[in-house]
């Protein structure tokens, strides 16, 4: 994939277009660890972003490390080593491991600290609307309270003699409402309407049976929905011993073309081998074509200068689509002892990189 040239190309060697914005390092951690990034770009030379992801080969694009020397975002660790390994340890030689300590704590400070600021609270909202609770003194159910006539209804539900009687009484008052000491009254003749308390006792039945039935149905729902929850779990469990057919590939995805690579193994002079100073030696790498395109015409291009003498590119392939190809260069150590580490990246006959995404391959050895 190639990169297309925009309209400006921030912190490019033509300095084409507007100058990108440095951040204010008191404004915050990560416009902190972007201002610390310039410095070290500067330090280096001041390379372009376009350069440095092509060049000098960081496993990076070049928006991505404009973006993290904006200091708007915190940019992720894995930009941000690939930003200060090709300028502190390629470009200035100094130790990996001390480098990446270093800036793994100023990555990390910026990280924990912008954490901090973007918590957030969440505050109880107050209820609005009107309540479902009873008031004080209501009751809670639509049960009649004692006292009420309804309380002398008999247990068949049909409503009460109105002859009076002298029975029990509720709440301390007798059942026919008269006072306990008083005459009783003379016999009424039983009326065919139904009185007041007879309707008023009748239509507090119909309210607590309304309510049995609905507590009934409520009951009755919370099985069923307890015994579906059980089912919704117990399902996936028992199904586990059986087979499942296998997702067939649909005719898009073997239709669209894709290009990809895969680093299998280093053949020869794996990382920190010794090598003898001014002698010469073939590296060789495994690289296979992940990817539905056939690779016709490409190179590994060398990314970058170091004392140990190197081709600056080698041809690969023909490589068809799932095989495997063996890529060798011929190395000349470097007549002084110290560490040689080569990027090659994968080009078109042109020097354009393709696979953008892809990391670069190395030789890393040291000459004594």
């Amino acid at each position: 994939m190639t990169e297309t040239s925009g309209s400006q190309d921030e912190g490019t060697g033509s300095r084409r277009g507007r100058r990108p914005i440095r951040p204010a390092p008191e404004s915050g951690p990560v416009a902190l660890l972007a201002h610390r990034l310039w410095q070290l770009k500067e330090e280096a030379g001041d390379p372009s972003f376009a350069d440095m992801a092509s060049r000098l080969g960081a496993a990076a694009s070049k928006s991505s490390l404009a973006a993290a020397a904006r200091g708007s975002t915190l940019p992720s660790w894995e930009t941000t080593w690939e930003f200060v390994r090709v300028l502190a340890v390629d470009r200035l030689g100094r130790d990996p491991e001390e480098v990446r300590r270093e800036w793994r704590a100023h990555w990390q400070r910026a990280a924990n600290t912008s954490d901090s600021q973007n918590e957030t609270f969440m505050e109880p909202h107050p209820p609005t609307g009107p309540q479902d609770h009873p008031s004080p003194g209501e009751p809670l159910t639509n049960e009649p309270a004692s006292g009420d006539a309804a309380s002398s209804r008999p247990a068949s539900g049909h409503p009460a003699s109105a002859e009076p009687t002298s029975g029990p009484t509720v709440s301390g008052q007798p059942v026919s409402g008269h006072t306990a000491s008083g005459p009783a009254a003379p016999t009424q003749p039983t009326s065919t309407q139904p009185t007041s308390s007879q309707s008023s006792s009748a239509e507090s039945a119909g309210r607590l049976t309304s309510v049995r039935r609905l507590t009934v149905l409520a009951a009755m729902s919370g099985v069923i929905g307890v015994s579906a929850a059980l089912l919704v779990w117990l399902v996936p469990i028992m199904g586990e011993d059986e087979p499942r057919p296998s997702p067939t590939p649909s005719a898009a995805q073997h239709s669209t073309p894709h290009d990809d690579s895969v680093f299998e193994r280093d053949v020869t002079y794996p990382d920190g081998t010794l090598v003898t100073r001014g002698s010469s030696f073939d590296k060789t790498w495994r690289i296979r074509n992940a990817g539905t395109i056939h690779w016709e015409g490409r190179y590994l291009t060398r990314m970058n200068d170091t004392p140990c003498q190197a081709p600056k590119r080698v041809g690969i392939g023909p490589v068809p689509p799932g095989e495997s190809v063996d890529i060798t260069v011929r190395v000349r150590a470097a007549d002084d002892p110290g560490r040689c580490k080569i990027y090659w990246k994968m080009t078109d006959a042109d020097g354009t990189p393709l696979l953008a995404g892809k990391k670069p391959i190395f030789l890393d050895v040291t000459v004594n």
